[in-house]
């Protein structure tokens, strides 16, 4: 009997596309569909295997896009479906996969949905929406708060009622107990999937079903004064419920109809042991759950080891790990870690076991833009709630010409401090650039199938640096980072092997037969492959 080939998603690199902010075609300021699709050489050079695009579909941008007025087409903003198609034409010319947003939490208040649910107490649509009467005291239902700041209740005058937002108040999320609610959702999943899309990547998928019950969410005894307000409490009421999985098992029934391992992305902002639970308990859950964990954790060495440890650890049985080291709503990863460090994060996630996710601009060292007051962006931030994104959001810096080669124009957000000395023109013609080693890394990967789908095993870890095999057959490599500026000595693999790449990109490839340490300079990172 021949065995099933793995999934495609299982040894891919997944590179997210904030569309506004990557590349304008017309000359609006604005980046769009067309204008990745201007890029795809780019990406594909790079050696990426999946775009997952951020949302296009028409909406107010309440907030830039994940408020959604129609899930069927495209906002005139990004282009048009024939734009889609060819973008889609272009990936799939190229082997490339395509992934787009899923939005379900919530609509925009300005979808003819919304609109009919306002209509009336009596709607047809009244209850694909949350509602609840007011409190005895008349505020509002519960304690349950919006992510963008404040209860998570608007009040609606005309019915005297209050609908639930876990975002803006013009995101008014959806009623996924609501059986008509799903299959209109099911239904745009087949519009798209008899598009050609290769799967989704669902936003909040952990949030879609609430307590019936409408409890209190419990106080978070673990919140600090430096953390949003949101956490103040344990959204476990709110958000996290398990009858979620019923969903996430229907979307799945919906995947399957369709050939090519089409695949299931979750948004999930959960620490591991509760991260592991979406993957289901028989797999029929999330095909990869993000793993956002890196994006918060102390960078020490033995606190990173000791995360990969226990991922692994809970993993559920055949169920595939997926590494994210940042996104379009958290700080860059060049702005936690320091320029250097970045570099070393880069080699982390491409060499461990599972599917990595890389943000625009993480392969150049971007770091975060310094917005002033005077030109925020987010809604969230102008609003006075939340935490901005603007930083994180600024255009692709592609050369040196005006407005670094994203428009003509003066762009929707102004371009990052850094975009002069990092932009991909200059990157390409400098071999130790962070982009040239991105590029390595992705070809090392490429061309070894240990590196991306090949077993994990620990060597050790310290205050200073960890080390940690990949195995596959008679192949086996080992990784071993410095994860401070100074120089140290490390212990070596346990066999001779030759070094293959180096974070400074300036050793030429020879064999080693260690016979006491290895020398590692500050901040780096060096994959040995054993003879």
């Amino acid at each position: 009997m021949t065995q099933k080939s793995s999934p495609w998603w299982q040894s891919a690199t997944i590179y997210q596309i904030y569309i506004r902010s990557f590349q304008d075609s017309n000359g609006d300021g604005i980046g769009d569909l067309a204008g990745i699709l201007n890029r795809l050489d780019y990406l594909h050079a790079l050696g990426v295997d999946a775009l997952w695009i951020t949302p296009f579909y028409p909406s107010p941008m309440a907030d830039f896009g994940y408020d959604v007025s129609a899930y069927c087409d495209v906002d005139p903003r990004f282009g048009s479906i024939a734009d889609f198609d060819r973008l889609r034409d272009g990936l799939h010319q190229r082997g490339m996969k395509l992934l787009i947003d899923l939005v379900p939490n919530h609509t925009s208040n300005q979808h003819p949905w919304f609109q009919e649910a306002l209509s009336s107490r009596q709607s047809p649509k009244r209850d694909w929406y949350i509602w609840h009467d007011p409190s005895p005291d008349g505020g509002v239902p519960n304690n349950w708060w919006s992510l963008s700041g404040g209860p998570a209740w608007q009040f609606d005058p005309a019915s005297q009622q209050y609908y639930m937002h876990s975002f803006l108040a013009e995101q008014p999320d959806l009623n996924w107990r609501n059986p008509a609610v799903r299959d209109a959702f099911y239904q745009v999943m087949r519009f798209w999937l008899d598009r050609g899309v290769d799967g989704f990547r669902v936003d909040v998928i952990g949030g879609l079903m609430k307590d019936p019950a409408f409890q209190d969410d419990p106080v978070n005894e673990g919140y600090k004064d430096s953390d949003p307000d949101f956490l103040r409490l344990k959204a476990i009421n709110s958000s996290n419920r398990p009858e979620v999985m019923e969903v996430i098992a229907e979307m799945r029934a919906v995947l399957a109809h369709y050939a090519g391992d089409r695949v299931l992305i979750g948004e999930l902002y959960q620490p591991v042991e509760q991260l592991v639970f979406y993957y289901g308990a028989h797999l029929e859950g999330v095909h990869l759950p993000f793993n956002f964990n890196l994006m918060w954790l102390e960078w020490k060495a033995w606190g990173v080891m000791k995360l990969i440890e226990l991922y692994e650890r809970h993993l559920p049985k055949g169920a595939w790990p997926t590494w994210v080291l940042g996104n379009h709503d958290q700080p860059r990863v060049a702005s936690r870690l320091g320029p250097a460090q970045a570099r070393l994060a880069m080699m982390l996630m491409l060499t461990l076991r599972g599917t990595p996710t890389l943000y625009q601009g993480e392969e150049l060292g971007l770091e975060n833009a310094i917005i002033s007051a005077d030109e925020i962006q987010d809604p969230f931030a102008k609003a006075g709630k939340g935490q901005g994104r603007d930083g994180e959001r600024t255009p692709m810096p592609w050369d040196d010409s005006a407005h670094a080669g994203f428009s003509t124009h003066t762009p929707w957000l102004r371009l990052g401090g850094d975009a002069a000395l990092k932009h991909v023109a200059a990157q390409d013609k400098d071999p130790l650039s962070m982009l040239a080693m991105t590029r390595a890394l992705f070809k090392l990967r490429k061309q070894e199938p240990a590196l991306s789908r090949g077993e994990w095993s620990a060597l050790y870890a310290d205050d200073h640096s960890l080390s940690y095999e990949r195995i596959l057959g008679q192949d086996r490599f080992a990784i071993l980072l410095n994860l401070t500026g100074q120089t140290i000595l490390v212990e070596p693999p346990p066999y001779s092997a030759k070094l293959v790449l180096s974070s400074y990109l300036d050793h030429t490839e020879k064999a080693f037969d260690f016979s006491d340490h290895v020398t590692l300079r500050p901040n780096e990172g060096c994959i040995f492959k054993a003879l």
